[in-house]
């Protein structure tokens, strides 16, 4: 039997395809019929002559899609999988929530006030979903390095220097209210998250301060998300 491989076979949409493949200019030059050159390239009397069977081409090729399938499936594993958290009560929350913010289900903005590698007081909000995507977990969750707002996050303050920057990202838009102060407007259902602490957060949201040694605060926002109908 014709050894096909798999990458030959994806090449083939159609068992015709796997027989036209097979079919020379000559062929078609003393046969001048497709459909015929096509029959005897199924017989073996052209081509390699050990042609596959129409059944045997069909199931090879149901065989690579529920390969590919199963490997689209496999769920992409956690960063936080298989960690000891339990004296890192930030580390911990953010666990909880990894799978769901990975999955779409629940955005996060995760706000962080901590003094820097220079002794600088800094703060920021991060976008959860967007480091998650954008970095390897890993290493903050086996407590080889800290989670810190960067000046790339949806928002970032140096005390010290006053830098100050702000960034929308793809999942939250990021709103300057001179009256309310900092608001972030989730792209997805379009509500707006308050983050002011004597304010309700909004539609959808919780504020969860996070009691812990690690930083000198950590707040964390969650949002569930519905789609705008």
């Amino acid at each position: 039997m014709e050894d096909v491989g798999g990458d030959a076979m994806e090449t083939y949409t159609t068992y015709e395809d796997y027989l036209d493949s097979q079919i020379t200019d000559t062929d078609m030059f003393y046969l001048e019929s497709e459909d015929l050159a096509r029959q005897l390239v199924e017989l073996g009397y052209r081509g390699s002559g050990d042609t596959l069977k129409r059944e045997e081409f069909e199931a090879r090729k149901k065989a690579i899609r529920e390969r590919s399938t199963q490997k689209t499936n496999v769920p992409k594993q956690l960063s936080s999988a298989g960690k000891n958290l339990t004296d890192s009560p930030v580390l911990l929350a953010l666990a909880n929530r990894e799978e769901l913010v990975r999955n779409g289900k629940l955005t996060t903005i995760i706000f962080i006030r901590d003094k820097n590698s220079k002794g600088q007081e800094v703060s920021g909000y991060i976008d959860y979903a967007l480091r998650l995507k954008t970095e390897n977990f890993e290493p903050y969750f086996e407590g080889r390095k800290q989670l810190m707002p960067k000046p790339s996050d949806l928002s970032y303050y140096n005390w010290e220097t006053q830098t100050s920057t702000s960034n929308s990202t793809p999942n939250f838009q990021v709103i300057a209210d001179n009256e309310t102060g900092l608001l972030f407007k989730n792209k997805r259902d379009r509500k707006v998250i308050n983050v002011d602490p004597n304010a309700n957060p909004g539609d959808n949201s919780t504020r969860t301060e996070i009691k812990t040694s690690e930083y000198l605060q950590v707040v964390i926002y969650d949002h569930m998300t519905r789609r705008k109908s």
